[in-house]
């Protein structure tokens, strides 16, 4: 397993046990279940797929079937507009890319694809279940001995390293969200968190005074 990234683009490459569920030459394979991805990053949603016979006419990837007879294409969603790149073919790849990815992105996403052929319609299940996170930094203890917990409501794909800032200045870098610091400091000094390759992405800055927000803003800047 490994992971790359390049500017906020975050892009995994998983080596695992593929996804196929298919019935008579129909089949379409995911590369994982499972993605947990940071909120305005991007990622690649691995796909490939068969069909017995006949010309692909139609390829597209949703999340929901929605009322009509066919499910709702997410390239026909406005809330996917301009962040939608399909990287497939009409042959048998079928990988999308999604970028600025927001939190209202968490779903599970299936590929379809329809052929020339009668009753050649087929989706691909189980699908992708994609969670989207920001990043939430909650400190415990005192301002002599604190705990900082980077905090994110999925577990991170492939174990990012985290970064820490203290009034917005590099503090340390750890693979655990958590970071304990032994520095004595100031009640007004504020606290961050990023994923590596990602620091465009961090956490809002939090402060142990809790009353002096506006300051805690400003030092994090």
């Amino acid at each position: 397993m490994a992971l790359r990234t390049v500017g906020s683009v975050l892009v995994v490459f998983l080596w695992s046990v593929t996804v196929v569920l298919g019935q008579d030459g129909w089949s379409v394979t995911y590369t994982t279940q499972s993605i947990c991805t940071l909120k305005g990053s991007s990622v690649d949603l691995f796909c490939s797929y068969t069909y017995p016979s006949g010309t692909v006419t139609t390829t597209f990837w949703f999340t929901e079937w929605g009322t009509g007879i066919e499910p709702e294409d997410l390239g026909q969603n406005p809330e996917y507009a301009g962040r939608l790149e399909y990287h497939g073919d009409k042959k048998k790849d079928c990988t999308l890319k999604i970028t600025d990815l927001r939190e209202r992105d968490s779903a599970t996403y299936k590929f379809r694809l329809l052929t020339d052929q009668e009753g050649g319609k087929y989706s691909g299940s189980p699908g992708i279940t994609l969670s989207v996170t920001g990043l939430q930094v909650k400190v415990n203890g005192g301002h002599q001995d604190k705990t900082l917990t980077c905090i994110t409501t999925c577990t991170l794909t492939d174990n990012p390293t985290y970064i820490w800032y203290m009034n917005g200045q590099h503090l340390d870098e750890s693979t655990s969200p958590q970071y304990k610091d032994p520095v004595s400091s100031n009640y007004d000094d504020s606290y961050s968190c990023a994923v590596k390759g990602h620091e465009d992405l961090h956490s809002p800055a939090v402060c142990e005074c809790s009353f002096n927000t506006l300051y805690c803003v400003l030092v994090s800047l």
